[in-house]
């Protein structure tokens, strides 16, 4: 295998594969081609249909983050705990996407810093 098979392998590429390679800033809720662009944490292999799935999550994750700042009126009421456990959980789905389509890099990331838990 020459060097650019080998760093491609390594990327996590498969001979014949329609995925290109992706970089997310999940606090922004970016996904990137370019690694320059801006600042990221996780670099992703994805097709099309895979990043549309990812760019949904990060639109539920907006959704429930606005949801969870309506409700909050400074003391933490049962609605807030409901709002605050909606972007908890779309937030765990997003991790849970990353790691999906993560390099290997990105899943030892995710699981060392326990964001599927």
């Amino acid at each position: 295998m020459d060097d650019l098979g080998a760093s491609r392998a390594k990327e996590g590429w498969n001979i014949g594969d329609d995925r290109k390679t992706y970089y997310v800033a999940v606090g922004a809720g970016q996904i990137l081609e370019d690694k320059e662009a801006a600042p990221f944490e996780f670099a992703i292999r994805a097709n099309e249909e895979e990043l549309n799935k990812l760019q949904e999550k990060f639109e539920e994750l907006s959704s429930a983050d606005e949801a969870a700042a309506m409700h909050f009126s400074g003391w933490l009421s049962s609605s807030d705990e409901r709002a605050n456990e909606e972007y908890a959980g779309q937030l765990k789905g997003v991790y849970g996407l990353l790691y999906e389509l993560g390099t290997e890099e990105t899943k030892r990331h995710i699981e060392e810093h326990h964001f599927l838990d």
